[in-house]
């Protein structure tokens, strides 16, 4: 993989679903190390794609729900012109997006994806779930114990380079993202590190997912079935 330069070009997507209330405020925060911000409106029935525009973000859609879809579409729209480095975040105001600039340092000293882990950071009473405590936990000892990588989160606010990126070939299409994306790179070898940053109660909205029994309960099912899957395949060396 080539190294990285000191000012790598970085780009921000956010996959949004009916997140108006807090979506602008998101964009704001996010400093001017990103060269540009993609917001892929995953079916809002909302204001959001109009607050993302009037923020400055550019703006796509993909009307297949799930926030895998979402990420896919933008990447697709990024690829005409490629950044260095991809940050994902979410766009109801629960990461901070001032602490971007975090996640690039280890990008800088050779990691490949980084992880900004809410776990080792400062949490919001209330803002991880007991559903998404056990959920992380039970991942992230398994992918250690098949592949030997620490993890301690699965958080959405998350650097990754483009180059790296395309090597994992990433398809899941919903709430299997970000688990796909740590298995994928520590089956494959692709060097990774952790960031603490700073996880808050989202800003405005409802969350599709920890929000609800059905949410959970599907997003835990997902998971389990892509940690087994993944397990599964062959390990590739980056």
């Amino acid at each position: 993989m080539t190294p990285l330069s000191e000012r790598p070009t970085v780009d921000v997507v956010i996959p949004a679903l009916d997140e108006e209330e807090a979506l602008g405020a998101v964009i704001a925060a996010i400093p001017d190390t990103a060269r540009r911000v993609i917001v892929a409106d995953n079916g809002s029935t909302d204001r959001t794609a109009e607050v993302a525009a009037n923020a400055g973000a550019e703006v796509i859609r993909e009307p297949e729900r799930g926030y895998g879809a979402a990420c896919l579409a933008a990447l697709a729209h990024l690829a005409a012109d490629p950044p260095d480095v991809v940050v994902f975040l979410d766009g109801d105001g629960s990461d901070d997006p001032s602490e971007l600039d975090l996640l690039l340092d280890p990008l800088r000293s050779g990691a490949a994806l980084v992880i900004g882990s809410r776990t080792r950071g400062d949490s919001e009473r209330g803002s991880l779930t007991a559903p998404q405590r056990v959920g992380n936990a039970l991942a992230c000892r398994w992918i250690h114990w098949v592949y030997g990588e620490r993890f301690s989160d699965l958080g959405p606010f998350r650097a990754i380079r483009w180059e790296a990126l395309e090597a994992l070939q990433m398809r899941d299409r919903n709430w299997g993202w970000t688990v796909e994306m740590q298995l994928a790179a520590a089956r494959r070898g692709i060097p990774c590190a952790e960031v603490a940053v700073r996880y808050r109660n989202r800003r405005g909205g409802r969350s599709k997912v920890s929000g609800t029994i059905r949410g959970s309960v599907s997003a835990g099912a997902k998971i389990l079935w892509l940690l087994t899957r993944e397990t599964l395949r062959p390990r590739t060396a980056s």
